[in-house]
């Protein structure tokens, strides 16, 4: 732990599972089915991280709550029929996890799905050992406001300054900032890094396994 930190919180959909291609197809999915105009994929990474009824309602500003819930339910039917097969964690997350591990970090989820989705995929793959505490959106407040990462302090017992958010969106580092905490931006999922770094993380990566890397003393420089 040679950058002091005690307790490593990470983002799901995009940060340490491979599933943004599959949120945006459901997405597109569901907007056809409930009657939508589809949105464009980038338009569709802009949102995720956010909890699902204030994405649609920013994709779908027009749409009345019992529309919003309606699509709500189209998207959550498409995307666990896309999702029999759990979207695969990146390239080194399984081998880092469990590094952090070794070496006496604590580690947590803090997520825009909902709990049965979260619940899901980490019962059908063991994922849940990595995990001291995972959050979902539907159980406490949403990105980008601090209570899901004020929740997970607590549980932990460990101080915002000696916590790390790592995520893929600008409302992962932005809910870090809120909550007083650093944070790292993953450039392979949601957002590009050079849009991430506006928001102040302290690192930027591009592969899951620079994290330890970088924890570990090495420097990596910001994207240019």
């Amino acid at each position: 732990m040679k950058k002091g930190y005690e307790l490593l919180i990470f983002d799901w959909d995009g940060t340490l599972a491979d599933s943004i291609g599959r949120i945006v197809e459901a997405m597109n999915v569901a907007a056809e089915r409930a009657g939508e105009a589809q949105s464009s994929d980038a338009a569709v990474k802009g949102i995720i991280g956010l909890a699902l009824d204030e994405a649609i309602h920013t994709l779908y500003p027009h749409l009345a709550p019992a529309e919003v819930a309606s699509f709500r339910q189209h998207y959550a039917d498409v995307y666990v029929a896309l999702d029999q097969q759990p979207s695969p964690l990146f390239d080194g997350v399984v081998e880092s996890l469990d590094a952090f591990r070794a070496e006496g970090y604590r580690l947590a989820v803090a997520t825009g799905k909902a709990r049965r989705g979260l619940d899901r995929v980490l019962k059908a793959n063991g994922w849940e050992r990595f995990f001291d505490i995972t959050r979902a959106a539907d159980e406490t407040r949403g990105k980008p406001h601090p209570l899901m990462l004020e929740e997970i302090l607590g549980h932990c017992g460990v101080e915002p300054s000696r916590a790390l958010m790592v995520g893929d969106s600008a409302f992962d580092l932005q809910m870090a900032s809120n909550a007083g905490m650093h944070s790292v931006a993953v450039g392979y999922g949601a957002m590009s890094l050079q849009a991430l770094a506006e928001f102040g993380p302290q690192v930027c990566i591009d592969h899951f396994s620079q994290l330890r890397e970088w924890l570990g003393g090495s420097a990596i420089p910001l994207p240019r």
